[in-house]
Parts: C-alpha cells; sequence; structure tokens
C-alpha cells in the first residue's frame, strides 16, 4: 500500500494543539459534581462482557475500546454510523446511496456490499444477540449503556463472521426506581430530534424501562423542479425500546428485550463526478460536476425505507454461587427497501431498486462458571435465518431492464468453550475451541427484457464447517501492568452469489474466508489510576480470501469469489488520561500494513497490482473535555473531538493500468480526512430538588470538510459511470435535556 500524505497528520498536530488547550478526555468518567476538588481525578474502572464474564476493560486479554452512556451522549453516537473514532483501526463508511447500511472494517477487513447474500466481516451484537446482516444494521437505539468493540478475530466465544472482530451494543437495564430523561435537538437544515427514556417503580417481580426517539431533518441536497423527488440526504427515523426484568428470586433473573426502528427518507445523492457515457453510448444528459454539490436534478425514484423489529429473552439461573446457566432467545425480522437514480441526472440511464425481507431466529446455551484457579464458559448456539430480495434495475432509457430476484436460507449450529488456568500469582492461561457446521441454500431468478436468463427454481444448497481455536498467554507483570500473547482464528462464512448471471455462478458456492492472528499486547496503569496506556501489535494471515468482482455485464452485480491469500499486520495505542477533575484526555493511533499475498485472475497472480479495500495506514482520535467553571446555576463544559482517518482504496482494482478493458484503483480513491466536533454545555443545572438538566451549543464538521466517504466505479464498460457520496456538510445546533 502506498504511504498516506504527511501534511493531513501535519495538520492534525494543530488539532491536537488547540485540544490540549480545552485537555484531551477520556471516553468514559465519574460524572463530576460543583464540589468535587481537583485532587480527585481518577479514571473509572469500566466493566465489559468481551468474553461474557464482567471483567475490568484493563484485565481482559485482547484489544478492545469500551465507551460509556456519558461519552455517548456528549459524542452524538446514536448508531454504529457514528462509531468511526472510538477506537484505532476501526473504520466505519455508509454504503452508497443509503443510510442504514455500514461498511465496518476492523484492521483492514470489510464486507463491501449490503446485499443480503453477502456476510458481515465483523460481528454486531446488540445484548448479546447476533445481528445478522449489513444491510439494515445502522438503526436507531435508545438507552445505550455501553458500546464495546473487540479487535482481532473472535471466533471462539462469538463464531462466524468475526473475522475481523466484534461489536457489542449494551442497552441500559431498568432500574426499578421511577426516573427518566429527555432530550430535544434543534439544528441548522431544519433538524429536530427529540427523545425520552423512563424508568418505573418496581411492581412485585417486574422493573420496567421504555425508551423512544425520533428525529427529522430536510435533505442538504435541493432537487430542482419537476425532479422525482424535492431533496436527497434528508433523514427521517424513529426507534423504540421496551425491557422488561421478571426478579423470580435470587437464583433466577429472566429479562425480555423489544426494539423497533423505522426509517422512511430519500436516498443519498449519487453525484456524477465522471463520465463517458455520452461519448461511448451516444447517451447526453449526464451531468457530471466535481466539488460537493447541493443541489440536483434526478428522475428516478429515490427513497430509503427500513422497519425493523427485535424481540430477545434472556433467563439466567445461578445454579451455585460459582456457576451460572444463561439462556438467550432472540428473533430479528427486517423490512428493507430502496430505490436509486444512479446516474444522479434528469436522464434515465440507471435506475435500480432492491425490496428485501430478512428475519433470523438463534437460541443461545451458556454455562459460565469458576472452579478454584479455573474460570470457565461453554454453550451451544444456533441460528436460522432465510432472506429474499426483488432487485429491478433499468438501464439506457429502459433498452435494458432486468427482473431480478433471488432468496437464501441459513442453518448454522456450533458448540464452544473457553477456559482460563491460573498458573501462580502472575501468569494466566487461556484455551478455546468453537466447532462450527452450516447450511446454506440460494434460488434464483433472472430475466432481461423479458427473455429468461435464469429460470425461477434454480436452486443449490452445500455444507460448510470450521474449527476456530484460541489460546492465549497472559502475564501481570505488577497490579498496573499487564502483557499477553494471544493465538486466535475466526471466518466468515460461505454461501452463493444472489446476483450472479448465469445459473452456474448462482449454484456454485464460493468458500469461507479464514484468519490466523497473532497478537501482542500490553496495559498499563499509570500515575495512581490518573491515566491508561495500551498497546497492541498483530499480525493477521489470511486465506481463501472473498473478494468483490464487479462484472459491468448484465444487470448490476458484484460477485464475490475466492481469489487468494493477504496479510495485515500493525499497532494500536491508547492513551486515556485524567490529571485532574477538571481535566480528561484521550488519544488512539492505529498503523495498518496491508497487502495482498496472492490474488489469482484468470489463473494470474496480480497481487502486487491490486489495491486493498478499507484499509487506511493511519487512524488517530484526540477528544478533549474541560471544566470551565462550577457556577451555582451549574456547570461549565467544553469539549472538542477530532478523528482523521488516512487515505484508502474502496475497490481491489488494478493500481498500474494494464487493462484499459477495467477500472483503476485511483480513480475511487478516498483521500485522508480529518473531522473535528466540538461542544459547549452548561450542565448539573439544579431543576428542583430532583432533577437536574442541561444545555448545549455544538457543531459536528466544524471545519466544514467537504468529504467524499464512498463511490462507484462502474468501469469502462459502463461507460465509466462514477459517483461519489459526500459526508455531510457543517451541522449545528442547541440541545436541552432534563434527568429526574
Amino acid at each position: 500500500m502506498p504511504s498516506t500524505a504527511q501534511a493531513p497528520l501535519r495538520r492534525t498536530t494543530l488539532s491536537l494543539a488547540a485540544c490540549a488547550a480545552f485537555s484531551c478526555p477520556v471516553p468514559t468518567w465519574a460524572q463530576a459534581t460543583p464540589a468535587q476538588k481537583a485532587d480527585e481525578a481518577t479514571l473509572q474502572q469500566i466493566e465489559v462482557t468481551a468474553q461474557r464474564r464482567k471483567e475490568k476493560l484493563q484485565d481482559v486479554p485482547l484489544a478492545a475500546t469500551a465507551v460509556t452512556e456519558r461519552d455517548i451522549e456528549t459524542r452524538g453516537i446514536v448508531n454504529v454510523a457514528e462509531l468511526a473514532s472510538i477506537a484505532p483501526n476501526l473504520q466505519v463508511s455508509l454504503t452508497p446511496g443509503n443510510s442504514t447500511a455500514a461498511q465496518i472494517s476492523i484492521r483492514g477487513s470489510v464486507t463491501t456490499n449490503p446485499a443480503l447474500f453477502w456476510e458481515p466481516t465483523v460481528g454486531m451484537y446488540v445484548d448479546g444477540v447476533y445481528v445478522g446482516k449489513t444491510q439494515g444494521s445502522v438503526f436507531e437505539l435508545v438507552d445505550l449503556e455501553r458500546v464495546e468493540v473487540l479487535r482481532g478475530p473472535q471466533g471462539t466465544l462469538y463464531g462466524r463472521n468475526t473475522l475481523a472482530g466484534a461489536i457489542n451494543l449494551i442497552t441500559r437495564k431498568p432500574s426499578g426506581e421511577f426516573g427518566g430523561s429527555a432530550t430535544v435537538d434543534l439544528g441548522n437544515y431544519n433538524a429536530r430530534m427529540g427523545k425520552v427514556s423512563l424508568d418505573l417503580p418496581r411492581m412485585g417481580i417486574l422493573r420496567a424501562s421504555v425508551g423512544a426517539r425520533a428525529e427529522k431533518r430536510d435533505g442538504w441536497v435541493k432537487a430542482t423542479a419537476g425532479s422525482s423527488v424535492s431533496e436527497l440526504n434528508d433523514r427521517d427515523t424513529r426507534g423504540g425500546r421496551v425491557a422488561l426484568n421478571f426478579d423470580l428470586g435470587r437464583d433466577l433473573q429472566i429479562d425480555y428485550r423489544f426494539d423497533t426502528s423505522r426509517v422512511e427518507q430519500n436516498s443519498r445523492f449519487s453525484q456524477v463526478v465522471r463520465s463517458t457515457v455520452a461519448t461511448d453510448f451516444g447517451f447526453p444528459g449526464i451531468v457530471v460536476s466535481q466539488g460537493r454539490q447541493t443541489t440536483a436534478s434526478i428522475d428516478g425514484p429515490s427513497f430509503e425505507k427500513l422497519d425493523l423489529k427485535g424481540h430477545s429473552l434472556t433467563a439466567e439461573w445461578k445454579l451455585s454461587p460459582d456457576n451460572t446457566l444463561k439462556y438467550v432467545w432472540a428473533k430479528r425480522d427486517m423490512t428493507w427497501k430502496d430505490a436509486l437514480d444512479l446516474d444522479g441526472s434528469p436522464v434515465p440511464f440507471a435506475h435500480t431498486q432492491r425490496l428485501s425481507d430478512y428475519g433470523q431466529q438463534s437460541h443461545e446455551l451458556q454455562l459460565v462458571g469458576n472452579a478454584g484457579a479455573l474460570s470457565y464458559v461453554a454453550g451451544a448456539f444456533t441460528l436460522k435465518d432465510d432472506g429474499f430480495t426483488n432487485n429491478p434495475q433499468s438501464f439506457f432509457g429502459g433498452g435494458f431492464s432486468f427482473d431480478s430476484r433471488y432468496g437464501f436460507t441459513t442453518k448454522a449450529n456450533s458448540v464452544f468453550g473457553q477456559a482460563d488456568v491460573k498458573i501462580g500469582e502472575a501468569l494466566t492461561l487461556t484455551g478455546g475451541l468453537r466447532h462450527t457446521k452450516e447450511r446454506k441454500t440460494v434460488e434464483r431468478l433472472l430475466s432481461a427484457n423479458g427473455n429468461l436468463l435464469i429460470p425461477a427454481g434454480t436452486h443449490a444448497s452445500t455444507d460448510f464447517s470450521s474449527t476456530t481455536p484460541l489460546i492465549s498467554l497472559g502475564y501481570k507483570v505488577n497490579p498496573q501492568l499487564s502483557t499477553y500473547l494471544r493465538y486466535s482464528e475466526g471466518f466468515k462464512s460461505g454461501g452463493f452469489n444472489g446476483e450472479a448471471q448465469s445459473a452456474a455462478e448462482t449454484t456454485t458456492p464460493f468458500k469461507p474466508e479464514k484468519v490466523k492472528s497473532v497478537e501482542l499486547g500490553l496495559k498499563s496503569t499509570l500515575a495512581d489510576g490518573k491515566a491508561t496506556l495500551n498497546l497492541a501489535i498483530f499480525d493477521n494471515k489470511i486465506t481463501d480470501l472473498q473478494q468483490a468482482v464487479f462484472t459491468a455485464q448484465g444487470s448490476a452485480a458484484s460477485n464475490i469469489r475466492n481469489v487468494g491469500k493477504a496479510t495485515t499486520r500493525g499497532l494500536e495505542l491508547e492513551f486515556n488520561a485524567r490529571p485532574a477533575a477538571d481535566l480528561r484526555w484521550q488519544a488512539s493511533y492505529g498503523y495498518l500494513d496491508a497487502r495482498f499475498d496472492e490474488l489469482m485472475e484468470l489463473g494470474v497472480n496480480v497481487a502486487s497490482n491490486r489495491a486493498v479495500v478499507h484499509a487506511p495506514r493511519h487512524t488517530l482520535n484526540l477528544m478533549g473535555e474541560v471544566t470551565i467553571a462550577r457556577t451555582r446555576y451549574g456547570v461549565w463544559r467544553a469539549l472538542a473531538d477530532y478523528s482523521y482517518t488516512g487515505a484508502h482504496y474502496l475497490y481491489p482494482y488494478q493500481l498500474t493500468l494494464t487493462d484499459p478493458t477495467q477500472q483503476l484503483a485511483s480513480n475511487t480513491r478516498i483521500g485522508g480526512a480529518g473531522f473535528l466536533n466540538l461542544r459547549l454545555s452548561l450542565a448539573e443545572i439544579p431543576l428542583g430538588s430532583a432533577a437536574t438538566g442541561e444545555a448545549a451549543l455544538w457543531v459536528r464538521n466544524a471545519a466544514d470538510k467537504k468529504h467524499i466517504t464512498n463511490m462507484i466505479d462502474f468501469g469502462p464498460g459502463f461507460g465509466n459511470l462514477t459517483q461519489a457520496y459526500y459526508a455531510d456538510p457543517r451541522t449545528f445546533g442547541v440541545s436541552f435535556s432534563a434527568r429526574w
């Protein structure tokens, strides 16, 4: 991979200096009170469930980052799309044209397409429940208590599709005491957001809480008169949550969770930045423009709709003081629809839709316990899912119209176990193993202009299995310093290409992608608990690499093929400090070197001339908060949050032009960019005897960075049509909240 330009990093030094004026905060802290003294500054000890049991973050022998409710609120995190800056070597982009599907990359491993037959590389979990697909993964989640980002393969305890890592979203449990909070945000582009959370008093064995959130914002791209819609890049989302806890005695607890999200908005603007359609095909009217545009003329349908519902039931039975049996049942259903005017112009050149339904159901049984020097987790997991997508497409003014449909099913079963053995006071040996078996099916139909290409009923099925081990050795040098050496494996499931252009390719499965990872880590607590410094160095070897191949033949589709091998290696640094009660610092940095070892195309190894995708060499985050003044009216605080992601490629195209019929990677290379968010608040405002309030001014993308976040390059076979999707411009507003 070519090195990232250094100028953006030099500019970040200025941001660091500005941040130092505020002082840079840790991502979690105990909330200060006006009477708190400066010598009371310490970092909060965060508890996580990364290894399926509660542990202090600093004691977990793996690279993990966690942020709690306080930081989630001040940084405006409401879904996975806002997670990009919280951990090193984590990169998050919205998929082209959509706001409810994300491309999540950890350490250079990513799934780029939201189509339902693609499996994610990063596993996402809500209260321990697996979220099966990238499509619809950006949804509203109310009452987030904590976010955990686990970097590196998590194949033993989490299983399939955690080849790169896992993200745990944990919501708040009902307290059983009356209380709540309410927040209203108002901003430019007529933005308005409201959310409310309510804890109900305990009623016998029942504790309950409810929450809701709604957001609307006008589109920052306005459409001209005569366009099919009046605006693009708008927001219209709603989410809700119910949490119930049934206390059936000291030894049995049952929790029920329900969450729902609905989205009904227009799609993002497909701004064409390159096209030879007029000269290649004699089809004029495509509007090519450089720089971020705020006005568009489109003729095709444009919408994005999501209806998502999730249920889960968790029962915990304390068998003895040292052993707990846990059962988790979950069901999630999604309807997702979108329509894109891919040419972004007032001509009917390229229109496409995806109308999808997806459902999943899972069961998990865990035994968590300890016996003397031995701690263990053992269990079994089963998941069934099925999905269907209707993908009509129209090109060249309707001259080519495709009826494209596909459906699939998955049955996955696994057993797993992991144990820690303390060898003396300082040394801990961890070993684990998971075995997974899967069965997958596919059905496909494809016709073009009424001509049947793949007949209805085209069907195939296949079986996969994988065993993913873990072994780790942790050494506690002293109470403030520990190291670990970890070897782990993971895999991303195989399957079938639902959008394939022939029956033969439809019924030919691609194999699971696998990784073998070695990680060396150090975790330290400094200055009497006022700071932490963590380091991780890793080396990943990937085989049976799944790569997207865009054919530009027939309907617009990408197929997954196993093309070879890759190596990713790098380091991650995380520094948190609270030198005084009124000062908080955080800095994280990730370095990544990703390259193909083998990439086979038509029997030729082209690894040296292909770009590795979504693998920025540098990621950086600096965050700082300072308490400016404590008054009888409240506490004044200022916060600065800066994140930088280095340059990276979006598609595995050729680096040097050797085949003029294929795309060039540099045409869709994303430049490095840094974003600055600011917040000034008056917190802990007395509102009577039992309530406090907060008022805040905030600005996101304060420098109004005109940055392309994603692109599509259709290549020479499709008139070099290339669209760009820009990050939101500067947004600002006010926030008012109350807690009681």
